[in-house]
């Protein structure tokens, strides 16, 4: 494992924390937008969706996304064998266009992105980082093998070499090498490497779901 030096640590925080500020600043006007939606129709409800992960040294988190679900889309799945049979098959997630818990609304967001903005408040509050491994549930922690503590030896992040390489495109087991890979070798130069191809493969609606 590499080991992390401690002038990367500390760069790395101060980056997160400037960044994630900034980022909350100039983003208000869309966070507002986007809350004033979910007072209306089959939008309505809460604005977050709040799920339980696993982050650095095993610690658990509520990671927040702007929800682009139903209310109760979580219980709606598990009652579901067929469709949940699907969800594990594909990776943890299901195709926007095949999920019927997912509102139009939230399709939008999904597509651009936006539902993840929300993320900058884990990243402030210390939970994640800008570039790191995607926090998974705990259920995903199997496909990780013997490596889960390495995995788990870094921040997770709102980018990272997943996101960056195909995001959904790109499933299990390789994406489990891909984020083992990030952990092992991770420096700020990767760091910035990986933001350039992840906002590049926004641009360009790799991997979106």
């Amino acid at each position: 494992m590499n080991k992390k030096s401690k002038s990367y640590i500390f760069s790395k925080r101060f980056l997160d924390i400037s960044v994630a500020i900034f980022a909350l600043i100039v983003l208000s006007p869309v966070f507002l937008c986007v809350s004033i939606l979910y007072l209306f129709g089959e939008n309505r409800g809460p604005v977050f969706y709040q799920q339980t992960r696993i982050g650095f040294e095993h610690r658990k988190f509520k990671i927040y996304k702007f929800r682009s679900m139903v209310v109760g889309a979580d219980e709606r799945l598990m009652e579901n064998s067929e469709l949940y049979a699907k969800f594990v098959a594909n990776g943890y997630k299901l195709p926007t266009s095949e999920d019927p818990r997912i509102t139009s609304l939230g399709a939008f967001l999904r597509k651009t992105s936006i539902d993840e903005l929300p993320q900058f408040i884990n990243i402030l509050k210390g939970d994640m980082s800008i570039i790191g491994p995607r926090p998974v549930v705990e259920k995903e922690l199997v496909e990780y093998g013997d490596e889960v503590d390495v995995f788990l030896s870094v921040r997770p992040g709102a980018m990272g070499l997943w996101q960056a390489s195909g995001r959904s495109n790109i499933q299990y087991p390789e994406r489990a090498q891909l984020e083992l890979d990030y952990a092992k070798n991770a420096n700020i130069w990767f760091d910035f490497r990986i933001i350039f191809m992840t906002i590049s493969a926004i641009f360009r609606k790799v991997g979106a779901m």
